[in-house]
């Protein structure tokens, strides 16, 4: 809204003293005067109608930490370009990712880039409230995401409340294929916000919290010593020195996918300790405070023990590792010894017995059990330990794309590596060209694109492979079409085309999933197929010569189940990657070669 400056009648106006018309007539340098003047005082009037707007629309600063999650960047970001309130910036802060993350941000020209060396999330955090501009400042994290009304609600709260240092409201978790998780009901903190952080960690969710800018910048920020929990250390900080907002409006989804921070439960206790020690000096004289200090270490000591406890149980039970089992009893010693002791006294006997059991390798058991009763070793009926597999949904449902690289992507890119002299001259690859830089280097004359909709900045193609007439024919020197024939329905169609664009002696590099899940997201509704090196060689040959058409397959039982698990390819050995077992085709590779004209 505009407060436009009341309008004046004024004769002359001189230097900014105005006069009458009875007093005399104005001369031309007086006239000019004048004008100038009046010009100044229209400048002025847009001034103040921009600062005015300004207080009614602030900027708010949506700053977004990455550190290899850039597969879930997209939907972060899509949560801030959907809120109802408009007046705000992206700023994204890398803080060294690996993976894409500078491709995924280049796709959304609202989003401010910056990338930096691994410095951790205090220092990535940090720099985004250097790079940022906005009067209030919103932290997400880049596997989470806010609801629409999440902006406008924080503003709500500073507009009721402006003294506040920040506002925060509540969330809802979701699970890693989408489904609201149920939790306890969060109460409202109403009064007495710094007593109930020390109590424990009332917010929650980081995404959850609007902060004012002039305030945060004032204490310094986030405290980079920290490895986990500076959020709350920050909470800390400023609760005790400024008034702070609670609503209950739900404003931001936290994502459960089992690669977050808060699973790393040795970490976490370590570092809420801290935060919540380094408030003693200034609250030790109240008493109010001390109180409520001493329930704070107690409930994070009970919460983080118990499942450090779990935990243990866990890894014994499942026959882990020693050192998974060593190190969550030395955390347990070292910052809860009560609940340790607890729990040693009720499960003395049993407890210890397989603590111990489990610090000899499963292997090395079984050897030793098949040594005494004269057998040669194996598993027999009974005495497989299924552990952490022995669940009826998958670790992870996006592939293992949140636990690292994915084991097709592993097969995918040594198939492409053998066959990196093919990719050469004209290049066309299906989504993006990542495959295409990556293998084909120096050799590619031009890389073309093909995408099935519009919207994808780097589509020089734009269309369906089973109707692509628009392609000239005769024109690529080599094709790289990997994971995408199961989502067409007319297979034999998308080779033929494939077929008529190439040049003649063209190579087409095409990989297909064997065993694998089901995409749960977009390309679920489009996934019509799964092959088998026997059906992949028809179909190619329907089209390809059949000296030309080359099949390979990859995989073993071992990495076919670990992928339907989603697990990622840091998780096997590489010998056991690359075993070959022809019954266990995770993924089939064909390399097809177009007939040579004859002269």
């Amino acid at each position: 809204m505009n407060y436009p400056i009341m309008d004046l009648k004024f004769d002359n106006v001189t230097d900014g003293r105005f006069l009458s018309s009875s007093d005399r007539s104005p001369t031309l340098a007086e006239f000019a005067a004048s004008a100038a003047s009046l010009h100044k005082l229209e400048t002025v009037r847009d001034l103040c109608n921009k600062t005015l707007h300004d207080l009614e629309t602030p900027l708010i600063s949506v700053i977004i930490p990455c550190y290899n999650h850039a597969h879930f960047l997209p939907r972060a970001i899509a949560s801030v370009l959907h809120q109802t309130y408009r007046h705000f910036e992206i700023v994204l802060v890398d803080d060294g990712s690996t993976d894409h993350a500078e491709e995924v941000a280049a796709r959304y020209p609202e989003v401010i880039y910056i990338k930096q060396e691994n410095q951790g999330l205090a220092a990535a955090r940090n720099t985004g409230i250097r790079m940022s501009r906005g009067s209030y400042l919103v932290f997400l994290d880049a596997d989470d995401r806010l609801l629409p009304t999440a902006l406008a609600a924080g503003l709500r709260g500073f507009r009721a409340y402006p003294e506040c240092a920040f506002v925060s409201g509540d969330h809802r978790r979701v699970g890693a294929d989408g489904s609201v998780l149920k939790r306890p009901e969060a109460s409202r903190v109403d009064k007495d916000h710094h007593l109930a952080l020390l109590r424990g960690n009332y917010i929650g969710m980081h995404a959850t919290v609007m902060y004012q800018r002039e305030i945060l910048e004032r204490i310094g920020g986030f405290d980079t010593s920290l490895a986990a929990c500076e959020d709350y250390d920050l909470y800390l900080r400023l609760a005790g020195r400024f008034p702070v907002y609670c609503h209950n409006e739900v404003v931001a989804e936290y994502h459960l996918h089992g690669a977050n921070m808060s699973c790393n439960t040795g970490l976490m206790l370590k570092t809420a300790l801290a935060a919540l020690r380094s408030q003693w000096k200034d609250i030790k004289r109240d008493k109010r405070c001390r109180e409520a200090y001493k329930d704070g270490i107690s409930a994070w000591k009970e919460h983080y023990g118990k499942e450090l406890i779990h935990q243990i149980k866990s890894f014994i039970h499942a026959s882990g590792s020693r050192k998974q089992v060593a190190r969550a009893v030395m955390v347990l010693w070292r910052y809860a010894p009560h609940w340790f002791a607890r729990y040693i006294a009720k499960y003395i006997g049993r407890f210890c017995f397989k603590m111990l059991k489990a610090m000899l390798p499963l292997l090395i058991r079984h050897r030793l059990r098949a040594k005494r009763q004269g057998l040669p070793y194996r598993l027999a009926a009974g005495e497989v330990r299924l552990g952490d597999l022995r669940r009826v949904t998958p670790i992870s449902r996006v592939f293992g794309f949140d636990r690292g690289l994915p084991i097709d992507r592993y097969y995918i890119e040594n198939f492409l590596a053998r066959n990196a002299s093919d990719i050469k001259g004209r290049v066309l690859e299906i989504g993006d060209n990542t495959y295409t830089r990556k293998f084909g280097g120096e050799r590619v004359d031009k890389s073309d694109v093909l995408h099935v909709s519009e919207g994808n900045p780097l589509a020089t193609f734009i269309g369906d492979l089973t109707n692509a007439e628009h392609i000239p024919s005769c024109i690529f020197d080599c094709v790289i079409l990997t994971q995408t024939l199961h989502l067409i329905y007319d297979v034999r169609a998308a080779l033929a085309t494939l077929y008529r664009i190439l040049k003649p002696g063209g190579v087409l590099l095409a990989t297909i999933p064997g065993i694998s899940q089901i995409d749960h997201g977009e390309w679920g509704n489009t996934w019509y197929w799964s092959f088998t090196a026997l059906s992949a060689r028809r179909l190619f040959e329907e089209i390809f010569p059949p000296s030309g058409v080359e099949i390979a397959t990859y995989g073993n039982v071992l990495a076919a189940v670990a992928f339907l698990h989603g697990l990622a390819v840091k998780e096997l050995r590489q010998d056991e990657l690359d075993h070959h077992d022809p019954d266990y085709q995770l993924l089939i590779a064909v390399k097809a070669v177009k007939r040579e004209v004859v002269q």
